[in-house]
């Protein structure tokens, strides 16, 4: 019997690839064949695949400990992290709570929004990926498919028109203040400031094809928050930890959350995410509000802590700026030679193309295609958006130029054939 058969029919990989190893921004298959991946592990492997430095930290922390529940117990290289995140995150960010995945550490910031609040009702923006478990699963509406048969979804959750200017077809200026209007609408017909505990918002959206939120739209939202006493929660899962080019994707606009939220590049590919407030909103939970089995595990934290030691020594964070610029200015000329590229968007390093049929229409079949012939050169990309035709580019932010290079051609070479 082939082994896949034991798997879940649900889960399919985006790519036919067996991994046996991995190096730097490269997988290994089982026949030794190396594929640039452009993946990250969906932005997870920050550092690249087996880094060196995490791999060692990993390594050490596991022939000392593996396990100790930090509901029962504290361990160092958990108190070390909480410390570095201290001085990472904005100054009202100074209290953490840890969990394994991005859809854990939303429900934790929707259960403290609530419970500090009194407040019920959460309000999320079109297109928005916040999770698949229920309630985060209830703020997610980035595809229908993630939500087909699990009606009804968690009561409370509103969702509002995200400024998407490609969308719209309008200018930035014009969309913000569109969604800024139909916001304002939204809390006098469908979710009162007195009902409403928090906005929840990816500074820029992940799956619906990495679209960043205009400044001036965090902006209108602090303002909205402050005059009417929400909470503002920024889901930074995908988006955080270097890769927009700041260290937190939100910093350019100026705006700080009360909530923020992060997981994925965080520990290099060991499950563990965060969600920090500050210490007076923190402690207006409920005690027993907070928990887990493996949150915070110790060999994850060591893995983080040495996570951030390689972004900081290997200026990561400039990389990702730098090399996602010259990754842009490629991607844009390429769209000029390219007729099935109809739009490039994106930040930092998390960039991606519209994939169009020869009518300027989404074609997800055009983007299936594109992606299987980048395999076969050796090149691994994702698909994502509503119709499945945005092809987004997620590389380790170790990446460099030669690289870089190297996957345009490949790209153009597959765009070429399609």
């Amino acid at each position: 019997m082939n082994q896949s058969s034991n798997l879940s029919p649900l889960l399919q990989q985006s790519s036919t690839l067996e991994a046996a190893s991995g190096e730097g921004c490269y997988l290994v298959d089982e026949s030794g064949r190396r594929y640039l991946d452009l993946t990250s592990g969906i932005g997870v492997l920050s550092t690249g695949h087996c880094h060196p430095t995490v791999v060692n930290a990993i390594q050490d922390q596991a022939e000392k400990l593996i396990h100790a529940q930090y509901a029962i117990v504290r361990h160092s290289p958990l108190l070390n992290l909480a410390e570095r995140l201290d001085g990472l995150t904005p100054s009202r960010i100074n209290s953490f709570f840890f969990s394994n995945a991005g859809t854990e550490a939303v429900e934790a910031s929707v259960r403290l929004a609530r419970q500090a609040s009194g407040k019920t009702n959460i309000i999320a923006f079109q297109g928005a990926f916040h999770g698949r478990t229920m309630g985060a699963l209830s703020l997610t509406s980035s595809n229908a498919k993630v939500r087909h048969g699990v009606q009804p979804m968690m009561g409370g959750a509103v969702i509002a028109p995200f400024p998407d200017q490609y969308w719209y077809g309008w200018s930035e200026g014009r969309t913000t203040d569109f969604c800024l209007r139909e916001l304002d609408r939204i809390l006098v017909t469908q979710s009162t400031p007195e009902e409403t505990a928090a906005i929840i918002i990816e500074p820029v959206q992940g799956e619906s094809g990495f679209v960043p939120a205009p400044a001036a739209f965090l902006q209108g939202l602090r303002e909205r928050c402050d005059r009417h006493g929400i909470l503002l929660i920024f889901d930074e899962v995908q988006c955080g930890n270097g890769r927009s080019g700041s260290y937190w994707a939100h910093t350019p606009s100026g705006v700080v959350p009360d909530i923020l939220v992060s997981a994925k590049g965080l520990a290099s590919g060991m499950p563990l995410s965060f969600m920090g407030a500050s210490r007076e909103l923190m402690a207006k939970g409920w005690p027993g509000s907070q928990g887990g089995t493996y949150g915070g595990n110790v060999v994850a934290c060591a893995a983080a802590l040495a996570t951030l030691d390689v972004i900081e020594s290997e200026r990561l964070v400039d990389n990702a700026r730098e090399t996602g610029r010259f990754l842009r200015q490629q991607l844009e000329a390429l769209s000029g030679l390219c007729p099935i590229i109809h739009d490039v968007r994106g930040i930092g390093l998390m960039q991606a193309v519209n994939i169009v049929d020869h009518d300027g229409q989404p074609s997800p079949s055009r983007a299936e295609a594109l992606i299987k012939a980048c395999e076969e050169e050796g090149l691994l990309l994702l698909r994502c958006g509503v119709h499945g035709n945005i092809v987004r580019w997620l590389p380790p932010l170790i990446v460099n130029r030669q690289q870089l290079h190297e996957a345009i051609e490949i790209f153009q070479s597959a765009c070429n054939r399609i």
